[in-house]
């Protein structure tokens, strides 16, 4: 049997090793920092920042969603943006990974959000075949950018105006 459903405390080590996984598999586990701390007080925090889902096959964990919500300026309402979607390798081309965009669809779609966004490596093939497939378009014609470390640092300590 197959359950998804949205994470709970006790999930949380299994998240956190799914997230290692993906850090492995992405070629970057050294950059991968991310405690059960962390993880437990940004899902389930006095203020949480993000939401996650995790999907169950015969009571063993299988894949996992984390996710935020986002706000389109255009738009004028939220959207959500998919941080990390897992899956297993054992459980792998079962459906998983597209149930688990379907389950967040759903949750755009009941709370009146406009979009659903997430990045994915170029070099991922098969998550960019699943994406086409599901009717994600690439979005070329943006750049993104990240400021991280000591450069976050100094930019904060900035002079204001």
């Amino acid at each position: 049997m197959t359950v998804i459903r949205p994470a709970r405390p006790t999930d949380v080590a299994e998240i956190v090793a799914m997230i290692r996984e993906l850090a492995e598999f992405e070629r970057a586990l050294d950059q991968c920092t991310v405690t059960e701390a962390q993880l437990h007080a940004a899902l389930f925090g006095p203020e949480p920042v993000a939401s996650g889902f995790v999907v169950e096959v015969d009571g063993a964990v299988a894949a996992t969603a984390v996710w935020f919500v986002n706000f389109s300026t255009w738009d004028g309402v939220g959207g959500i943006h998919l941080e990390d979607l897992y899956v297993r390798p054992a459980y792998r081309r079962r459906g998983l990974a597209r149930a688990l965009l379907a389950e967040l669809a759903r949750v755009c779609v009941a709370r009146g959000y406009t979009r659903l966004s997430w990045a994915v490596l170029n070099w991922n093939v098969d998550a960019i075949a699943l994406y086409d497939a599901v009717g994600g378009v690439p979005q070329h014609e943006w750049t993104g950018y990240r400021v991280s470390g000591a450069e976050l640092t100094a930019l904060a300590e900035e002079a204001r105006p």
